[in-house]
């Protein structure tokens, strides 16, 4: 089925507009939520690494990812579906501007959090990282829901490609950042207050890159409201009526959220999970345990640019299977560890087989995106998105509690901490077995 087999006749005229690599609109919008993207995953992966015990601290003292995961999507659960109501009521270029803006006051809070550590606390930091989150909720379904209303509908894969693959490559540096930030500007050896005040220098950084992306933000295409009458109910908070008529009656469409949902569930545990594999396992330092993080996010790149052009401007179900098969094939192979603990592929190995991890999750979610996309009517594009945000949210926020669990039963096992990857493969493998995009045979 192609795209625009699914979009209404207004959104078809679409002849006027600009290719998509002469669109500079299209380059502003991919510039904007990749700056924004850097900021997130700088500033959440510095409070990652402070949160991951290590050496003796290990085994006395829980992991605190979950808790910093947890407090970031729990936004997302509560705010994506009054943003989704925002995107259809407003102009989405406007909800973007908006919250390009409160971007920028986030980041000047995470900066007065870092260097105020010593009085407020880790609690000061899950603050800001709350705020930051709610910040992302608001800009999420205005970003993909503006794009088939300014782009042709036959660039809607490769368009997404380009944004998941720049959002991933923001994932690189952002996360590489912050290994580098912490092994620069930290002394390991000192009192973690000190730690976290010298990582105020550099998370100032964020407020620049704030400060641009709000000029990018102004090269994106002015769009009207998509539904400049609708009006606020308290069902927008979750899913209102005509959304719930919408899934009800598109069983494949649901089919396709809760598949993207279960695979956030798994990314965001394997995000906590290569850091503790690099911090304790491995016994890398920060900077190279987050060169293992940003390698899954080199494959992403790869992979989304890939399937952008293996799907031809249809959401193409081969590429699922390819995608998703992939994932779980090299997640157990990543779980192997020899007689002792010793991991099976260490540290060079592990950056090649998260990189091909990357590429299947790359080849997995830029069909399913695409589908999500396209497939609602053109009024209820925003909200639809806002509740598949909703829905991956939701299973992020599970994700900290589930890698919770999982690290202390581990740890209580005495397993390496690579077999943390095995329950990953084996929670994702009823997407692989029963999952199937329309067109799937």
């Amino acid at each position: 089925m192609s795209i625009d087999d699914r979009l209404p006749p207004a959104e078809q005229s679409d002849a006027h507009l600009p290719g998509l690599y002469q669109d500079g609109a299209f380059w502003g919008m991919t510039a904007t939520q990749l700056f924004g993207a850097f900021n997130d995953n700088l500033f959440k992966q510095l409070m990652l690494l402070l949160a991951v015990p290590v050496g003796a601290a290990a085994v006395s003292q829980d992991d605190q990812q979950w808790l910093a995961t947890v407090v970031f999507s729990l936004p997302f659960v509560l705010f994506s579906g009054y943003a989704g109501f925002l995107s259809d009521r407003f102009s989405k270029r406007t909800i973007i501007l908006m919250a390009k803006m409160g971007e920028l006051v986030v980041m000047t809070l995470g900066v007065l959090a870092f260097a105020n550590y010593s009085r407020t606390g880790y609690t000061g930091l899950l603050v800001v990282l709350g705020l930051m989150g709610t910040q992302s909720a608001f800009f999420g379904p205005s970003k993909y829901g503006i794009l088939p209303e300014m782009l042709r509908g036959s660039d809607l894969p490769r368009a997404n490609g380009l944004i998941l693959m720049t959002t991933f490559l923001a994932i690189i540096f952002g996360t590489a950042s912050a290994g580098v930030l912490g092994q620069w500007l930290v002394d390991e050896t000192a009192p973690l207050a000190e730690s976290a005040g010298g990582l105020a220098r550099g998370s100032a950084f964020c407020i620049g890159i704030a400060v641009v992306g709000i000029v990018t933000a102004l090269w994106i295409r002015r769009v009207p409201p998509a539904r400049p009458d609708l009006r606020f109910r308290m069902s927008a908070l979750t899913m209102t009526p005509e959304t719930r008529a919408v899934l009800r009656n598109d069983l494949p469409l649901l089919a396709a959220i809760l598949a993207s949902c279960t695979f956030w569930l798994v990314s965001g545990i394997a995000i906590q999970s290569i850091n503790s594999l690099g911090l304790v396992q491995l016994e890398l330092g920060k900077q190279w345990t987050s060169l293992l993080t940003a390698m899954i996010g080199v494959g992403i790149a790869v992979g989304a640019v890939t399937a952008g052009r293996m799907c031809r401007g249809r959401a193409d179900p081969r590429v699922v299977r390819l995608g998703v098969w992939g994932i779980v094939a090299f997640l157990l192979i990543l779980s192997i560890s020899l007689p002792g603990g010793q991991h099976l592929l260490g540290f060079w190995g592990s950056l090649v087989v998260l990189m091909l991890v990357g590429v299947s999750a790359g080849l997995f979610a830029i069909p399913v995106q695409v589908y999500i996309q396209a497939r609602p009517p053109a009024g209820q594009k925003g909200r639809m998105i806002a509740v598949m945000n909703q829905a991956n949210f939701i299973a992020i926020t599970l994700s900290g509690i589930i890698y919770l669990a999982m690290d202390r039963w581990a740890v209580a096992m005495d397993w390496p901490r690579s077999i943390l990857f095995a329950m990953i493969a084996g929670l994702f493998l009823p997407v692989a077995l029963f999952y199937r995009l329309p067109g799937d045979k």
